[in-house]
């Protein structure tokens, strides 16, 4: 059915009804007439269909026209009157490329690099121009056969320039010398620096253990995660806080102990209908890429987005679940008791693969899918279509994001899931959800936990009610909170802080400062002083990927490596997360577990490949896993799919899903009446950034949504400043108004500091942060997530944006 949408071209306003599946592309060249927008690769490679939309380029034909609904575009034909682009305009209008080279008169000449963005955990592949030892310019790189669609908003190109260069980049070591948290340093040298970690790390482990000092780790970018893991083995800490409590682990855990492996969606064999859950494939991409909705779509594949937020790809949607934050596991099984009950499952594989079947079969009985409507906000004959469309359309598979991981049921939310994708028929076939063969580098693991190091027994670990958590490697941080809070089992010394800025990411803001705040020794690695460097003893000055020769290996379960050449030199006395470690690690008297110089750790991460760095750099930049499409090859204990788990069982969990364990909500009162969740800002990445002004004039300020008819009954308008409260504590959001949002539902920004606040007030991190309103207890029993969403709030007016 078509959609009607409005768009500005060249300065005019048109109106056009569009197909869900038309791209941009075709309505300028077929509707518009325009030449100089041509149809060239059609995948996006070539260039010949780049416009300008809202003055960022985009490739047009892999944008959906009903995607720049709204928007202002501007082709070739209209820039004869910018005269900023006069002197090579005509250079590029005959073949239509929205791009000069050096050879374009009016360009200086630059040299260019190929690599992979470090923005995000989608890692496109990117052209880097560079000139006088500055990165100026950053393209898709069309020539290499990598994915590239680089997100619409082009972060890379608008950030990453400032980010190299901003004059407020941490360039040297500095030691604190007032009171914790002051903002008073001294500028001290890399040997004071390291002698002082040396010696307080070692006095801790002699006096305490070597479990008294945790390593509080980040996403990986590169190889700092993978160092900082190492050097927990080397040193003997069990003691690594990561993000796998709310990211990864909460979704690939369940997977294994279901199916036996975690599990990608196949894009060599695109699916015929494609489920989005809990993300957004445009702005954030860690399985699906935008180029293989895009064409996907364009070949017929439904889409269904299940999404409390209308994203852009809500509006593309056959089915768009407007679902109620954290009900994702209520949702799942819904879906299951339609697909059992019409029985829509896959014969073969429920007889003769899977373990518990009867017993699930009987469970779905207990409620009715008006009790899934009640809970999940989600009209009941969605839940039945959504069933049915799934079922019958093969192959089918679910791009999950980490919305679905962040709530103390996040275990059994994902087991549903998994078991939905299994009963289904959809798991290792063709188009469905697969299981990936690792490229040819050395596994990740391997490089954690080093040969000869000692065993990271969990017998002194933090955390150890989490046993999931132990059993993937990380401690949820809501230990690390009691443990500094109330000293149980013991209290923490020592923290390392690298890829990360805990009182913006782990829950409980307000207790995650105070506890920071008890540490006797903290050591924090930063490009910018933020809110948690702001409370160090030591803040060392890390080198950006592009600063330094590194791999890229992450997201883990993609199982793919990248290689990361240095393209230009890091300012001041700045140096890689990986060199920091192996030298800490040196004076330490760890250096067996480590190299004279880090960069040798490239070449032992490719050694199954049979190739070195420098060989891998030149030539193959990439190496990505297989599909075996071994149907029935499942890694549990039973061989099976196990919807029964004994394995599970045993451990003193659920064996399996049921209605109870994912319908534990937080119920709305009258104090606070609506459903607060959060959402990632397509400006930004996580809490990074704040600093760069090109990302901060898009967004300046956090921003609630909330629909218009909530707004007026709480006398509210749009732009007012309003407090955001629940039981836990306080912030202030811009409102921006969401008519499509549900009533009951408010959705605020994540991540949010203010470096312009200055270091009195430790960057503004009290002001916007969301997890000012999260709490650190109540936990789930598996992974140790907290709520994070559907927390009971209220929203009312504030005198401006300091509350």
């Amino acid at each position: 059915m078509k959609q009607p949408i409005r768009l500005t071209i060249n300065g005019e306003p048109y109106e056009f009804a569009v197909e869900p599946h038309q791209t941009l592309m075709e309505i300028l060249r077929s509707e518009m007439k325009f030449g100089g927008t041509k149809e060239g690769c059609s995948v996006g490679k070539c260039g010949t269909c780049a416009v300008i939309m809202n003055g960022k380029t985009v490739t047009s034909c892999l944008l959906l026209a009903v995607e720049a609904d709204g928007k202002n575009i501007l082709t070739t034909e209209g820039l004869s009157g910018e005269a900023e682009f006069y002197p090579f305009h005509e250079a590029f209008t005959p073949e239509g490329v929205m791009r000069a080279t050096s050879d374009t008169p009016g360009m200086k000449s630059r040299q260019e690099y190929f690599t992979f963005c470090h923005l995000c955990c989608g890692h496109c592949s990117i052209k880097v121009d560079v000139q006088d030892g500055k990165v100026v310019d950053i393209a898709p790189d069309m020539e290499s056969g990598f994915p590239n669609e680089l997100c619409p908003l082009k972060k890379s190109r608008l950030s990453v320039p400032d980010i190299l260069t901003h004059p407020d980049r941490l360039q040297y070591p500095l030691k604190r010398v007032g009171e914790r948290g002051e903002g008073k340093w001294q500028r001290i040298s890399w040997d004071e620096a390291l002698d002082t970690i040396t010696s307080r790390f070692t006095e801790i482990k002699e006096q305490f253990g070597p479990e008294y000092v945790a390593m509080c780790l980040g996403e990986p970018k590169g190889m700092e995660f993978a160092f900082g893991q190492r050097f927990a083995s080397a040193f003997g800490t069990n003691n690594v806080f990561t993000p796998g409590w709310s990211c990864g682990p909460p979704n690939a855990s369940p997977s294994i102990n279901t199916c036996g492996w975690n599990m990608v969606v196949d894009e060599v064999h695109r699916p015929n209908l494609l489920v989005v859950w809990g993300l957004n494939i445009n702005h954030m991409s860690w399985g699906v890429r935008r180029e293989t909705l895009v064409e996907g779509l364009k070949e017929g594949m439904k889409l269904i987005v299940v999404d409390p937020r209308r994203i852009d790809l809500a509006d593309i949607a056959d089915i768009w679940i407007k679902i109620r934050p954290g009900g994702d596991g209520a949702l799942a099984m819904g879906l299951l008791k339609v697909v059992i009950e019409e029985k829509l499952y896959d014969e073969d594989t429920v007889k003769n693969w899977t373990v518990g079947f009867d017993q699930l079969a009987e469970h779905v009985k207990t409620f009715s899918l008006e009790d899934v409507e009640r809970v999940t906000l989600v009209p009941l004959q969605q839940i039945i279509d959504f069933a049915r469309l799934y079922a019958t359309t093969k192959p089918a598979a679910i791009q999950w994001g980490n919305a679905v991981d962040q709530n103390p049921n996040q275990y059994q939310n994902n087991r549903a899931i998994a078991i939905l994708r299994g009963i289904t028929g959809n798991l290792n076939t063709k188009g469905g959800d697969v299981f990936l063969t690792n490229a040819p580098f050395t596994r990740p693991g391997r490089f954690y936990f080093p040969a000869g190091a000692k065993s990271r027994s969990t017998a002194n670990s933090l955390g150890q009610e989490y046993k999931i958590a132990m059993n993937s490697g990380y401690v949820p941080a809501p230990a690390m909170l009691k443990s500094l809070l109330e000293g149980e089992p013991y209290k923490l010394k020592a923290a390392w802080v690298i890829l990360s800025d805990p009182i913006l990411s782990y829950p409980d803001a307000d207790a995650t400062f105070e506890a920071f705040k008890q540490l006797e020794f903290l050591v924090v690695n930063e490009l910018f002083m933020t809110p948690t460097a702001a409370l160090a003893d030591i803040v060392l000055p890390v080198a950006w990927g592009m600063e330094h020769n590194e791999l890229g290996y992450w997201p883990g379960w993609q199982k793919q490596i990248r290689a990361h050449p240095k393209i230009v030199e890091a300012p001041g006395e700045c140096w890689p997360d990986t060199k920091i470690v192996n030298e800490v690690a040196k004076k330490m008297g760890l250096g067996e577990y480590f190299w004279e110089d880090d960069e040798e750790a490239l070449d032992y991460m490719l050694e199954p490949s049979g190739m070195t760095f420098d060989e891998f750099k030149q030539t193959k930049r990439q190496l990505v896993p297989t599909h075996g499409y071994h149907k029935h090859h499942y890694g549990t204990p039973s061989g099976k799919i196990e919807i029964y788990s004994e394995k599970l069982e045993k451990m003193g969990y659920a064996p399996m899903p049921t209605w109870e364990l994912v319908t534990a909500l937080p119920e709305m009162t009258e104090e606070f009446p609506l459903l607060l969740s959060n959402f990632k800002e397509e400006t930004y990445v996580l809490s990074g950034y704040k600093h760069v002004a090109s990302l901060r004039n898009i967004r300046p300020q956090p921003t609630v949504e909330l629909n218009p008819e909530t707004a007026k009954k709480l006398g509210l308008r749009e732009g007012d400043w309003v407090n955001i409260e629940t039981k836990n504590g306080k912030i202030t959001q811009q409102l921006y108004f969401t008519p499509e949002l549900h009533p009951k539902v408010a959705l605020a920004s994540f991540g949010w500091w203010f470096p312009e606040d200055g270091a009195e007030t430790q960057y503004g991190w009290r002001r916007a942060n969301l997890n000012v309103l999260t709490e650190h207890e109540n936990t789930s029993r598996e992974c140790g997530s907290p709520w994070c969403r559907g927390i009971p709030c209220r929203i009312s007016q504030a005198e401006g944006p300091n509350g």
